[in-house]
């Protein structure tokens, strides 16, 4: 069974990969996990984004996505991300790929 992504999740999937100029068949989703979150004035989503790069130049990718993400801007109809960080460092795999964590806050407009 598929489960979709909710719209603040979806888009910000799509933002991360533009902001990276990711190819999607060059990484791997292996996991995602959104929450509901609230506070007394806003509403939104906690989520934590499980990536891996299988390629020769996965740490190339992996810098492309994260470098400066604390900072980036990103546009997601409807959302704003308020906050976004990477869980740890990089780490690189066996096989040579990279696997990277991403935790998100997104608040409805």
């Amino acid at each position: 069974m598929r489960l979709a992504l909710s719209p603040a999740a979806s888009g910000l999937l799509r933002a991360l990969l533009r902001r990276g100029g990711v190819k999607r068949d060059r990484i791997l989703l292996t996991e995602f996990r959104s929450t509901d979150w609230q506070s007394l004035t806003f509403v939104g989503e906690q989520h934590q984004i499980s990536l891996r790069l299988p390629s020769s130049d996965a740490d190339a990718l992996a810098a492309l996505l994260v470098d400066g993400i604390e900072d980036h801007e990103f546009e997601i109809p409807g959302h704003v991300v308020a906050d976004i960080v990477l869980v740890g460092d990089p780490q690189r795999q066996a096989d040579g790929s990279v696997s990277l964590t991403i935790e998100a806050l997104t608040v409805a407009e």
